[in-house]
Parts: structure tokens; C-alpha cells; sequence
């Protein structure tokens, strides 16, 4: 998906609850926040123009969460081979749409995590009524905010880090991977670590969703310290959107 295009709402929502400020406090919090996070989008768009202007044939790039593809164009374009992963099946039609023809693109109806199978898709309660808008928030993970748990879909699940452990026995790296997935990235992130993945990848950008997701912050904020003291920011970075 495009960086940015997650619901901006709920970076703004946290401000409007809190009590004893005025309206006019409360609107300037909300207007910070909102240009913080245009900036970061902005860093984002440049740093993926930079990273595709890097790739080469034979390069190989993963896209989690492609959505409807807007990442996966950009990374198809160099050249490089493209993996993109798209567990939503709405999302998944306009992606196949786009890149049938594309022979440097292969396309996954899969969501990713640790562990292979079959797990329930969550969509947004407005799904129904914005698929185009709501399908960026699909998730597999359990109490995220505006998701409608009582309409899911069983869809497959692929063990991530299985995958790329599969793909570094025939590639010298894995040039780029990058990962939108609401929520599903923490457990990955964490196995990657766990299994030194990160030494063969190059560059690795990665949307975190501790705002929608409360109770799991403190292993988040775990992970941000722990990847803070290991890796340079500007190869595994967790601050894309």
C-alpha cells in the first residue's frame, strides 16, 4: 500500500480523549500530529524512490501487505524479482488485476506469520462500505481498533521467516523487504531476531501498530529498544507508514 494510507484517525484519536484541555489545545495537538506524520510519509516515499533506484535484475524484494500494489509497482519497475503478499481477498483481485502480465512479479494470497496454515482474516467494520479504504486494515491479530471481529474469513497463513530461511539458501541476500501487515509484524520481527534472518537482508522498512493495538505496547516498545542497539536504523527501519 501506499505509505500513509493507514487510517490517520487513529493517530488522532488518542489526543481528542484526553481531559482538561481546551478544544483549541486539543485541535493543536491534532494538527501536530498530523504534519509529524505527513513528514514521516514524505521520508518514507523518498526512501523507497532511493531503495528502487538500487535494485538490479536478479535483486530479490518482498512486499507484506502489497494491498493493491502501489509499493509492488514501484519495486517492479527496477527490475528486481517481487514477492508481494496480500491476505485479503478484495485486496488480492485488484493486485492480480495489475501485475498479470508482469513476469518479474509473483503474487501470494497469503497472509505471513510465524507458523503455517490457515488463519481468520479481520476486516474493518467499514469494510462493506469502503472496501477500497478499509481493506488497508485487514488483520489477523486480535483487539484492533475499528475491526469488526465478528466478520472474518479463513485464509492461508505462511511461516514467514520459514520463507525467507528458504529463499537465503539460493540468494546471496534479500535486497529489500518491506512490511505493512497490522500487527502480524511484531511476532515476525522478533523470530527474525531470534534467528539472525537479518544478517542476509538489506534493507528492511516496517510499519508498527502499537497504537491499535494497546496491551501488546510494551513488547513493542521492547523491540524498538532492543533493534535501536543492534541494527543501523537506515537498514532495519520501524518507522515506515
Amino acid at each position: 500500500m501506499l505509505p500513509g494510507e493507514d487510517d490517520a484517525s487513529i493517530d488522532e484519536a488518542e489526543p481528542a480523549a484526553e481531559a482538561g484541555k481546551s478544544k483549541a489545545e486539543l485541535k493543536a495537538e491534532v494538527l501536530i500530529r498530523r504534519h509529524k506524520r505527513n513528514m514521516r510519509k514524505a521520508r518514507a516515499e523518498g526512501f523507497l524512490v532511493g531503495v528502487a533506484a538500487m535494485l538490479r535484475p536478479g535483486d530479490l524484494a518482498v512486499d507484506l501487505g502489497a494491498n493493491m500494489g502501489v509499493v509492488t509497482e514501484v519495486l517492479a519497475r527496477s527490475g528486481a524479482d517481487v514477492i508481494a503478499f496480500e491476505p485479503d481477498p478484495w485486496a488480492f483481485s485488484k493486485l492480480t488485476e495489475r501485475f498479470a502480465d508482469r513476469p518479474n512479479v509473483r503474487l501470494v494470497n497469503a497472509a505471513v506469520g510465524v507458523g503455517g496454515g490457515t488463519v481468520r482474516l479481520m476486516r474493518a467494520a467499514n469494510f462493506e462500505t469502503n472496501p477500497e479504504g478499509a481493506s488497508v486494515k485487514s488483520t489477523i491479530l486480535s483487539g484492533g481498533r475499528q475491526i469488526d471481529e465478528d466478520q472474518g474469513i479463513d485464509v492461508p497463513l505462511v511461516d514467514f521467516p520459514a520463507f525467507l530461511a528458504a529463499e537465503m539458501k539460493s540468494r546471496a541476500e534479500i535486497a529489500f523487504v518491506k512490511m505493512d501487515i497490522e500487527g502480524a509484524e511484531l511476532d515476525i520481527l522478533e523470530a527474525m531476531d531470534r534467528g539472525g534472518l537479518f544478517e542476509k537482508v538489506r534493507v528492511l522498512v516496517a510499519e508498527t501498530h502499537e497504537r491499535k493495538f494497546r496491551e501488546l505496547r510494551p513488547r513493542y516498545r521492547a523491540l524498538r529498544e532492543g533493534f535501536a542497539a543492534k541494527y543501523d536504523p537506515d537498514r532495519v527501519s520501524l518507522d515506515w507508514i
